[in-house]
């Protein structure tokens, strides 16, 4: 909550600095606010159609794979299975 206090306090602030200078804000608000509530929309959509898909996320698919042997790519028998 306090984090939300200090942004609203900073965009006041400036806000009161354009209107003492008398200067716009560099986008029409409309348009700004718009923009940052496609941000927000744009976050959420990703972790929204991953649970709609039923796909766990890359690290809970990583806790559950059980660890693989390893291959020994190019090496035949050992000595003591060579027959000779």
């Amino acid at each position: 909550m306090k984090l939300y206090l200090i942004s609203l306090a900073a965009g006041l602030l400036v806000g009161v600095i354009y209107g003492v200078l008398n200067v716009r804000s560099p986008a029409p608000p409309v348009i700004a606010l718009v923009g940052l509530l496609g941000i927000l929309i744009g976050e959420q959509i990703v972790p929204l159609a991953k649970a709609a898909l039923g796909r766990p996320s890359v690290s809970a698919a990583t806790e559950r794979a059980e660890p693989r042997a390893a291959l020994t790519v190019g090496k035949g028998p050992g000595p003591s299975e060579r027959r000779g």
